[in-house]
């Protein structure tokens, strides 16, 4: 998400932690990095002015209770938190959730990866597709249903085209299940007669959620659509989607933030587990390099098993460990939104976007190739020379670049866990900043 804004971020924090001392110049070349990013980012300019000006005064005139570096690193931190929105929490209870939107913001995808994440938390979902305008986007949302188990409802089910109808039937008949969600249709702007559409459906079944669902790429504008359906129903939350194609969430972002409204969830991709709770200071922490490994540990729980968990957080890494290990991660997602959870910043490891393709072929691979190596080798990757590499490569099948790809996965995964557990990846980017710097950040 937002990968550029990120990487400026990241750098600017690594020259802050690398400057010898800390007055006005390193504060000023420091603001004009913050601009500059920000500004590609899409985030409104007078937004952008202020915060600047916060970050300058701060920096150079509050009293530091931290060394200068870890100060100057604090006050970005929790500026960035202010400008970026304030993220809202849906209770984990029964309660009905109304999604609205225009059309083509995501709004029927993330109606399915909402209904995941409830399914994920234990809780009985069912969805309710209440757009009798665009005969896709019930077919769509009927297959997203089906591939997680979840009940759905459409007119077909109950054979009636009144959309009041067809919500107060889904209800009923999803009355045993925990939470119903009810996509309602969108449309190419805010037309008078979509917004009287669900005004009628909120007044009727008066849901406890009422979710916009906005594109990433609108940027600035997302203000404008925010209050427009705010003043119609009273919006209790915000869904951003998109977030991994556009350069312009930074804008979408700041621009909810200048509303009444919280965001709820991104949306990260187009699968359907593509989708994380807001949470503004573990966004932020993220993006400065900071990782976020409660998110990483939360998503661990989610994907796997306790004795799963034990084994993936030990770090041992013999190289039947590793492909223990990757098969573990590779339940969990991504491997470059993983990465993106820890603090690697202080590690030298390349993560280029090669390093993240861990596909299930690699794997099969990987295995071939653990299966031509002596026990020996397997427990002591260190003793793999050239001639071992070429018999490796020779008795799997495989070429000498690909058993070196392996090794190189080996030696990445063990540096950063060694990292972890010893502490010293606890703050990236800063040498030797002590943990109460992450105290003081949370």
């Amino acid at each position: 998400m937002l990968d550029k804004l990120s990487s400026s971020l990241k750098e600017t924090v690594k020259k802050i932690a690398m400057s010898k001392r800390i007055d006005r110049k390193t504060v000023d070349e420091l603001v004009r990095d913050l601009q500059r990013a920000l500004i590609q980012a899409d985030v409104k300019i007078s937004l952008v002015k202020e915060l600047s000006t916060r970050v300058r005064d701060r920096a150079l005139k509050e009293k530091a209770v931290l060394n200068p570096r870890e100060h100057v690193i604090k006050v970005l931190y929790e500026e960035l938190m202010k400008i970026l929105g304030r993220g809202i929490e849906l209770p984990l209870t029964p309660q009905k959730i109304m999604m609205v939107g225009l059309h083509g913001s995501g709004k029927t995808s993330s109606c399915a990866k909402l209904a995941r994440y409830f399914q994920k938390k234990g809780l009985k979902p069912a969805v309710i597709c209440a757009d009798i305008y665009r005969p896709a986007a019930s077919a769509q949302l009927k297959q997203l249903c089906a591939e997680i188990n979840v009940p759905f409802f459409d007119t077909a089910s109950c054979g009636r085209t009144d959309v009041l109808e067809i919500v107060k039937a889904g209800i009923e008949e999803f009355e045993r299940y925990d939470i119903k969600i009810i996509d309602t249709a969108g449309r190419h702007a805010l037309e008078s007669e979509m917004i009287e559409e669900i005004r009628k459906i909120e007044s009727e079944i008066k849901p406890e959620q009422r979710l916009l669902v906005l594109d990433a790429s609108i940027g600035q504008q997302a203000s404008v659509q925010a209050k427009a359906f705010d003043d119609a129903i009273g919006i209790t939350g915000i869904i951003i989607t998109k977030m991994d194609g556009t350069a312009k969430g930074g804008g979408a972002l700041s621009a909810v933030a200048e509303t009444n409204s919280g965001i709820a969830f991104l949306g990260t991709g187009e699968k359907i587990d593509d989708f994380e709770r807001f949470e503004p200071d573990r966004f932020v922490s993220r993006m400065l390099g900071m990782g976020d490994i409660k998110s990483l540990i939360e998503m661990a729980e989610d994907s796997l098993k306790p004795e799963e968990m034990e084994t993936t957080l030990k770090g041992k890494f013999t190289l039947n460990d590793l492909y223990k290990q990757l098969e573990m991660l590779r339940k969990m997602g991504p491997f470059k939104k993983l990465m993106q959870m820890l603090p690697l910043g202080g590690l030298d490891i390349d993560l280029d976007d090669s390093a993240y393709q861990v596909t299930e072929e690699k794997l099969k691979k990987f295995r071939v190739i653990m299966d031509s190596m002596t026990e020996e080798e397997r427990n002591e990757p260190k003793i793999i020379n050239s001639s071992r590499l070429r018999r490796i490569a020779i008795g799997s099948g495989t070429s000498k670049a690909e058993v070196n790809e392996l090794l190189k996965y080996h030696r990445m995964m063990q540096k950063m866990m060694k990292s972890l557990i010893s502490g010293r990846g606890r703050i990236p980017m800063m040498r030797g900043m002590p943990l109460k710097m992450m105290k003081k950040l949370k």
